[in-house]
């Protein structure tokens, strides 16, 4: 090989490791930022009108100084907080303060670094399942479904009425005048909840196959003394209504279903000829190269890999993964039986799609 040509192999792998110096950084600092979120270190350093100590900090947060302390120490060192060395004192810009607080809604990105901890949980049973095929079932997740019904609070419940029911026309006056409302997949109900207490005519069901998730929902239901909503455990795959429901919910459901296109034909028959599906999906395309420049690509194969793929295999199933995609969800809602389907964009939501379909 010319002198040349290793110089440029050379620069090419100092480039390539630099990359992944970054990546594992960002691993690390995603972990200490769910650490931050979970213990309400940064609400608490937001709250503060001046910088603080690492105890002041603890004694705010109730926490371990010796704890606070490391954990600041990773977030100085990852410049997300800033630090006087003359004073000891560290401070959460504002601008920072803006997406990993509670305060940013569905702007906090301390909730989905939730993940990547949660995800690390299975890697040994991830591991396993590429020697010898299968998945990990649901039940292995520890907080998912914790974290999921937290991210789910952002993403879906605050843009309901804002910016998710307009995209349906007329559909908040029909919820106003009293409709039948199922939500397949509906985790621990945040949604059909919101939309039981804002819509007190209609009539919300939710299914799930999560026994864990359903139990949440109902005792927050009655918690709420909602009685115009229930939960039910339910496989999809196997339940058969014929045109019951004026409208059909799926928010980030369909892909992780065993199987999805049974799952889309049964939604199809239980919807009323007048009636409305509004599926929630990931804003990806079903082919990798077009993937290439996404801004949440990585995490996304990331998630299927770890979750949306394997629990649908751990049944033997489809394992669509989350990047199933646009092409490939407009075509199977076509074949099971949709004749309109219009997808959707919100400005404030790069990573979620929103369908509707009509039969």
């Amino acid at each position: 090989m010319c002198a040349q040509c290793e110089m440029l192999n050379a620069d090419a792998t100092d480039a390539f490791a630099g990359k992944m110096l970054g990546a594992l950084n960002g691993a690390a600092l995603a972990m200490m930022t769910s650490i931050g979120h979970r213990t309400g270190l940064f609400d608490a350093m937001a709250a503060s009108d001046t910088p603080v100590t690492s105890q002041e900090l603890a004694f705010k947060s109730g926490l371990q100084e010796r704890y606070v302390r490391e954990w600041l120490g990773a977030m100085t060192t990852g410049e997300i907080v800033d630090y006087d060395a003359e004073t000891s004192r560290y401070d959460l810009p504002e601008a920072h303060a803006a997406v990993l607080t509670r305060e940013a809604g569905a702007g906090n990105m301390g909730i989905a670094a939730q993940f990547i901890s949660v995800l690390g949980g299975v890697e040994d049973k991830i591991v396993n399942c590429f020697h010898q095929g299968g998945g990990v079932p649901y039940e292995e997740f520890g907080r998912f479904h914790e974290v999921m019904a937290e991210e789910s609070n952002g993403t879906v419940v605050g843009g309901l009425r804002p910016h998710i029911l307009p995209l349906c026309d007329g559909l908040e006056a029909r919820l106003e005048k009293g409709i039948s409302v199922l939500d397949v997949g509906c985790g621990r109900g945040r949604a059909m909840l919101a939309l039981a207490d804002a819509y007190p005519a209609s009539h919300f069901t939710g299914y799930d196959l999560c026994a864990e998730t359903v139990a949440y929902a109902q005792e927050q239901a009655r918690a709420r003394g909602l009685a115009n909503v229930r939960f039910e455990q339910m496989d999809v795959t196997r339940f058969d209504a014929v045109e019951s429901f004026d409208l059909i919910t799926a928010f980030d459901s369909i892909h992780d279903q065993a199987a999805p296109a049974t799952v889309l034909s049964n939604i199809s028959r239980a919807l009323k000829k007048d009636g409305v599906f509004l599926m929630q999906d990931i804003s990806a395309s079903s082919e990798v190269q077009n993937n290439i420049g996404h801004p949440l690509a990585p995490f996304l194969y990331t998630i299927s890999t770890m979750h949306c793929m394997t629990v649908s295999l751990a049944q033997d199933g489809a394992g669509l993964g989350t990047c199933w995609g646009r092409e490939l969800a407009e075509k199977m809602l076509r074949e099971a039986g949709f004749t309109s389907v219009t997808i959707n964009s919100l400005e404030h939501d790069i990573m979620n799609e929103f369908y509707v379909a009509t039969k």
